[in-house]
């Protein structure tokens, strides 16, 4: 009953009060009640969040009105002066670089990289030399944060010696040879003899036998050298495991031609890792199916693979080029597909080759 009684004697005051006013005035009332919002607002919110969008307009509207009247605003004097330094310091700022060292372009990190993985016995100072010759201007610790950052190792510890890099290094001049066996059709274990040109990847069928003796391998050594001919001057070394099936006379044979025998260390099949990559895929897309009958059909078989591996099937290392063409200095062609594809099947469809009709 008491707010009802307060109630009209405030409403009956403003109507007075509004008789005084023009017609004009009415923005003043309309300014007395967002005054009185305002202020039931502050008693029920905290702190208000303003954007940046806010305090422009604040402080852009805080020029117009007499400090006296700044209590109509949420924010102390103080604040709306720092927005407007705020508001005049930008407009006059202009743009500036970050403090400290430029940062090193991604193209000069990965070039440091590729010198250093690409050459083992540099140090980042030899690096460092070899960017100055090229025109790249960085300093030796600059080179060194790079490779820290990629934690490559430093020259001595990349440029250890191991088998791959070995093999990586001298594969101009070196065959890798090894057995591998295929169980025919009627539980019968026949042994293949191949030789690989490491650098190109070219495979030789030496001979295929139940019993591989000694003296048969020792002869298959020689119908190799009777093969290779002139090109036999191109090879310096030669890779085998210490099977027993090689012999002195196995070696002599090589070493009058000015081949180094090699010698795998034993349990170690990754020592001779191109010749195991062949068997592995000779069995997957050969071998493994189809039923071999005998010694004169796996000679067929692998005859065929082996010129198909040699004349056509592309190799990832060599560029996705065949070993033929590697020998010849041939690029892959860039030709645009036009026309059909001519499909030419090997081995019952086993082994297909794609070529572009003329």
């Amino acid at each position: 009953m008491r707010w009802s009684w307060i109630y009209l004697v405030a409403r009956r005051s403003l109507e007075l009060a509004g008789l005084r006013m023009l017609g004009g005035a009415a923005k003043d009332v309309e300014l007395l009640v967002l005054r009185h919002q305002l202020a039931v607002l502050r008693r029920q919110v905290g702190r208000p969040e303003l954007g940046p969008g806010d305090r422009v307009l604040l402080a852009a509207l805080s020029r117009l009105l007499p400090k006296e009247r700044w209590g109509s605003f949420f924010v102390t004097p103080a604040t709306l002066l720092r927005w407007h330094r705020e508001l005049v310091a930008d407009t006059w700022t202009f743009p500036h670089k970050k403090p400290g060292r430029p940062p090193i372009p991604q193209e000069t990190q990965e070039l440091i990289l590729r010198l250093a993985r690409e050459n083992p016995l540099w140090g980042h100072r030899r690096v460092q030399g070899e960017l100055a010759r090229l025109g790249v201007a960085v300093s030796a610790a600059t080179v060194r944060a790079v490779l820290r950052r990629a934690k490559v190792p430093p020259g001595p510890q990349r440029a250890r010696d191991s088998w791959a890099s070995f093999l990586h290094v001298q594969a101009s001049g070196l065959l890798a040879c090894d057995f591998f066996h295929v169980d025919t059709a009627f539980c019968r274990r026949l042994y293949v003899l191949f030789v690989m040109e490491v650098e190109t990847r070219r495979v030789h069928i030496l001979g295929i036998t139940t019993h591989p003796n000694r003296d048969w391998v020792a002869q298959q050594a020689r119908n190799l050298m009777m093969d290779l001919g002139d090109r036999v001057d191109r090879f310096r070394f030669f890779l085998r495991d210490r099977d027993g099936k090689f012999s002195d006379s196995f070696d002599a044979v090589l070493g009058g031609a000015g081949v180094q025998v090699l010698l795998s260390p034993p349990r170690s099949p990754k020592a001779n890792a191109f010749a195991e990559r062949w068997v592995g895929s000779v069995r997957r897309e050969c071998t493994d199916r189809m039923l071999i009958l005998n010694e004169r059909h796996l000679r067929t078989v692998l005859d065929t693979y082996a010129d198909h591996y040699n004349r056509h099937r592309p190799h990832q290392s060599l560029q996705q080029r065949p070993p033929q063409a590697v020998e010849a200095g041939e690029l892959v062609p860039v030709i645009p597909l036009a026309g059909r594809i001519r499909r030419t099947q090997h081995l019952g469809g086993l082994i297909n080759e794609y070529q572009q009709s003329a």
